[in-house]
């Protein structure tokens, strides 16, 4: 492939095949230069025009290997450890074809260093065609299932991927169907270690790994056999559960599992007439143990792994919410899990959690008398209010307007580069009244974009009564406030330093909200919506009660009854809701 700027306001890139010492041409890619990236170095514009080719001709790059010809260093510049802005970005995008695939197959090399000299060298050869971030994510595997078979208990894990040391600590979002299967079986693993830390190095420093790789997707049969070498015949992550359930031969659920699997007793009488009482209230279905719960029908009992699992996906996973130790412990228990020490584990794992202990609530505002304000049915009552000001993000985006509904609590977000009456007009129309009809009534401040004159003639045509706080009594619209509250410090957590990335992160924490159950209503805003709660990750990698007897008609049924009750919920969270505020209103 060759690229290169082709004129002052232009990018192009054209992919030639090599047949016989002949060129013949594939495709042409070219592009006109906005105004901002006309100001950019040479550099900046040739690595910018193989970013677009990549992303215009993905398939071409994940299948075949891609020979970049140019005057200028672009590899060495692209692996420099001092990168910054847009470069580091395109730099990590880049990198999911800059891996160990070639020609002749995928491999991957892992090399195990322990204390008084002792080393491990390991070289894999994938029987399957790879990418390089699927190469990668085997490579981490395979040395993590190493290291726990040899006992070890402290592990700090070194590669020269950005994306996946990023995405393994959590700084980056895994979007990708398949990566996120990697993502939560290592995940699962890196529960046996007492302490693990993963971290980036150059290129440079990862020469013998890069050479075990190459060795191993190379070699030919009967070579080079003096290293440990591996085949993997299939992805890891094609298996359909993360985690193989033997774990009810030991732990707490030992006793339990042989009585009812097999009738066998402990030999004391005293243990063997607790056993019995105990395991009236679990049962077996699909070969899996589950507990009877109060709230919830079944509950599928975990072990200590299992549940460390569950506990890092429900807390800080995709759909993951930083909330209370109470609060995590029902969502465990609505998800459909179960173990006996849930309260404390939970308790000790919000403790543990730094994100947590650095951005957790301070009340410092002194107490105010409650302001009642019921809504009469979902999304008939909206409060809007604008939050800012954010670190800018890619466009320019430093604002974010919120909207949410007095009933359900459900949440709408968009961020906005400016705060304009227009703006907030479009918000009102795309995300309220398209999605779910025309409200009684739509509450907010008195901020000049909410109480512009063509804003307000918008409400009045539709029919919406328009509700301005006053100065005085802001707190009138505090469900808005409260709102904000929650996404800004749920940002914080999961943001840490890497603030301007808040914008890609937006939707996980909206969703992370939405199938957490709100103290007021004791329900979902995902189920006083939908009637049902929605589907998780974790349900996935442990997979729930209702994943394991799945059947498509029944479930259709069983939707259909939750539609039909719906209504009872809905009543039953309004009555609670009531309760709750004139309980706190004493």
């Amino acid at each position: 492939m060759n690229v290169g700027p082709s004129a002052d306001n232009a990018l192009s890139a054209a992919l030639v095949q090599e047949n016989d010492k002949k060129q013949i041409p594939i495709y042409f890619i070219s592009r006109v230069l906005q105004d901002t990236e006309k100001r950019y170095q040479t550099i900046e514009k040739l690595v910018l025009a193989l970013v677009v080719a990549s992303r215009r001709i993905r398939p071409y790059f994940q299948g075949h290997q891609v020979i970049v010809k140019s005057d200028y260093p672009i590899k060495q510049i692209l692996r420099k450890p001092n990168l910054v802005g847009r470069m580091i970005a395109w730099s990590v995008e880049l990198s999911e074809y800059d891996g160990s695939s070639n020609v002749k197959g995928s491999g991957a090399g892992i090399i195990l260093e322990g204390p008084n000299d002792v080393m491990l060298e390991l070289a894999i050869k994938f029987n399957f065609k790879a990418t390089n971030n699927q190469a990668e994510y085997e490579a981490l595997l395979a040395g993590l299932t190493l290291a726990k078979d040899l006992g070890v208990r402290r592990l700090k894990c070194c590669s020269d991927s950005k994306l996946i040391t990023e995405q393994v600590g959590g700084t980056y979002q895994t979007k990708e169907p398949q990566l996120q299967r990697y993502n939560l079986m290592i995940s699962h693993l890196t529960s046996f270690f007492d302490a693990f830390q993963i971290e980036h190095i150059p290129r440079a420093q990862n020469a013998r790994d890069d050479l075990l790789s190459k060795l191993a997707s190379t070699k030919r049969p009967g070579q080079h056999r003096t290293i440990i070498q591996e085949k993997i015949a299939a992805p890891s992550c094609q298996v359909t559960a993360v985690f193989a359930n033997s774990s009810y031969q030991q732990g707490w659920m030992a006793d339990i599992w042989k009585y009812l699997k097999h009738g066998i007793l402990p030999d004391n009488k005293v243990e063997a007439s607790k056993v019995k009482n105990k395991s009236c209230n679990f049962t077996i279905e699909a070969d899996e143990l589950f507990k009877r719960g109060f709230s919830m029908p079944l509950l599928k009992c975990l072990d200590t792994d299992q549940a460390k699992y569950v506990m890092d996906e429900i807390h800080r996973g995709i759909c993951g919410m930083h909330s209370g130790a109470r609060s995590m412990a029902v969502r465990v228990i609505r998800d459909g899990y179960y173990w006996p020490t849930m309260r404390s584990d939970c308790k000790a794992y919000v403790q543990k959690c730094e994100a947590c202990q650095k951005f957790g609530n301070l009340h410092q505002l002194p107490a105010t008398a409650l302001h009642s304000m019921q809504s009469a049915w979902p999304f008939a009552w909206w409060g809007m209010d604008i939050l800012d000001p954010l670190p800018i993000a890619k466009g320019q985006l430093k604002f974010l307007i919120v909207g949410i509904d007095y009933f359900t609590k459900w949440i709408e977000a968009e961020p906005l580069a400016r705060i304009t009456a227009t703006n907030v007009q479009r918000f009102t129309w795309k995300k309220i009244i398209c999605r779910y009809g025309l409200p009684q009534a739509i509450t907010i401040d008195n901020g000049k974009q909410f109480v512009d004159k063509n804003y307000e003639q918008f409400l009045t045509q539709l029919g919406i009564n328009h509700k301005v706080t006053s100065v005085e009594h802001p707190q009138t619209n505090g469900q808005a406030e409260a709102a904000n509250k929650v996404i800004l410090r749920e940002l914080k957590k999961r943001l840490g330093s890497s603030k301007g990335e808040w914008v890609p992160e937006l939707p996980s924490v909206l969703w992370a909200y939405h199938y957490t159950p709100q103290t007021t209503t004791q329900e979902t805003p995902y189920r006083l919506t939908y009637g049902s709660d929605a589907m998780i990750p974790v349900e996935v990698g442990e997979p729930s009660h209702r994943r394991l007897t799945f059947d498509e008609s029944h479930n259709e049924v069983q939707l259909n009854i939750n539609l039909n009750l719906i209504e009872e919920t809905r009543e039953c969270a309004r009555v609670q809701e009531e309760a709750c505020k004139l309980q706190a209103a004493r």
